[in-house]
């Protein structure tokens, strides 16, 4: 009985942990390039999927920037509050799939896959086009 418990605890612990490991929250973007912190970007779940905004941004020269390459509706509204994730769905393997990102340096969405990692203070956010694709590792504020 005493094994048991131990057990089923253990499991208990191991899903709990794997549960916290989620895109949800507030992330520090980085530039790949200068490897300088760039935004912070606040996902969160509506519906069943994910949403992602930029809440703020880090540069302040950047402050008023506007998405002049973005499309649609998107086009020429302020960085500083758009929307730049949207319909990422729980792919089961722990990642989030399915949904797309928008880069509004140059206005491209691509494809989006999201994957907690090193128990979730980072996370690993590929965009990607066909067979082509480039990755950022994020950093959790919160």
């Amino acid at each position: 009985m005493f094994r048991l418990s131990i057990v089923l605890s253990t499991l208990l612990f191991s899903q709990l942990s794997f549960a916290a490991l989620t895109p949800v929250g507030l992330w520090k973007t980085i530039d790949e390039e200068t490897n300088e912190a760039k935004s912070l970007v606040r996902i969160s779940e509506q519906d069943g999927v994910l949403v992602g905004s930029v809440e703020k941004i880090l540069n302040p020269a950047k402050q008023d920037a506007i998405c002049e390459e973005c499309k649609g509706d998107k086009k020429n509204q302020p960085i500083l509050g758009l929307q730049i994730i949207e319909g990422s769905k729980d792919a089961g393997d722990g990642s989030w799939q399915e949904g797309e990102i928008l880069d509004p340096n140059n206005g491209k969405t691509y494809t989006l896959k999201l994957t907690p990692e090193e128990q979730g203070k980072v996370l690993e956010v590929r965009g990607y086009i066909a067979f082509f694709y480039r990755n950022q590792y994020w950093q959790r504020v919160e």
